[in-house]
């Protein structure tokens, strides 16, 4: 089974780019062209967050627009540039199959695989936020299917990755979901955006996996003095294969035009 991750849109309203410079609407043109053209086609794809940049609801039509495009069905998780209201009045139902005490969490199950998808946003924070309802639920659908292989899947990564997005903005509620996390064996990776480049830790026994965004590339600063700031590059996806013999296997991929094929 093929599943792919996209995350971090950022799209502008229509006709519009992004901070009037990235042109977030044909990269993700661009990225959907690519996974289109996979082989053999793609099973899923769970966009993992800020699908808008500026949380409007003409920025949230602008990407379902887009999106249609997809051949393969899509599920969508808000991040701490969406607004929940919007996300739900234009996607709720298909692409958020469910919405519960406010928050947009649901499971899918594909092909024998679980893939749980938690509401991480802070409201009024751009930091993440696992709150005890939302634990509890989380713990809820972890317990009723303990031996079945699990992925989860949110916005904000809940531990530091060297990006002041994750390392600044911080993670509240970290610890417990830690907690029910690391009670579960079955939890086969933990895939987020937010912080625009790929990078992968271990944490409470299993994998912390993060995706490209559509562009707006940002990079690591130990150091954390530098402002926030981002280069314009072609965009990017995760690309998960899941199968019950060999596991989950993470690809990075790149929607630019490459030189070759040459024989190796």
């Amino acid at each position: 089974m093929l599943i792919v991750q996209i995350s971090d849109l950022h799209l502008a309203p229509e006709g519009q780019k992004t901070l009037g410079v990235a042109p977030m609407a044909e990269n993700l043109a661009l990225c959907i062209e690519r996974v289109n053209a996979l082989v053999p086609l793609v099973d899923l794809v769970m966009i993992t967050g800020d699908i808008t940049h500026d949380g409007t609801r003409a920025e949230t039509e602008n990407a379902a627009r887009i999106l249609q495009s997809l051949r393969a069905p899509y599920h969508v998780l808000p991040g701490n540039h969406d607004d929940r209201a919007h996300l739900w009045s234009v996607f709720g139902g298909l692409a958020i199959p469910e919405r519960r005490d406010g928050f947009l969490n649901y499971v899918i199950k594909v092909d024998g695989l679980r893939l749980v998808a938690i509401d991480s946003v802070m409201t009024g924070g751009s930091g993440g936020h696992a709150c005890d309802v939302r634990l509890d639920w989380l713990k809820a659908r972890l317990d009723e299917a303990p031996d079945a292989p699990t992925a989860i899947f949110m916005h904000h990564p809940p531990t530091r990755m060297g990006v002041a997005e994750s390392d600044l903005d911080g993670f509240e509620g970290a610890e417990r979901m830690g907690e029910v996390i690391g009670a579960h064996a079955n939890i086969l990776g933990i895939f987020c955006g937010h912080i625009h480049l790929p990078a992968h830790t271990r944490w409470n026994g299993t994998i912390v996996s993060t995706a490209p965004s559509m562009g707006m590339q940002l990079a690591p600063d130990l150091t954390m003095e530098k402002p926030s700031q981002f280069v314009l590059e072609a965009p990017g996806f995760q690309l998960l294969l899941w199968s019950k013999d060999r596991g989950l296997i993470t690809h990075t991929m790149y929607a630019r035009n490459p030189v070759g094929p040459f024989d190796f």
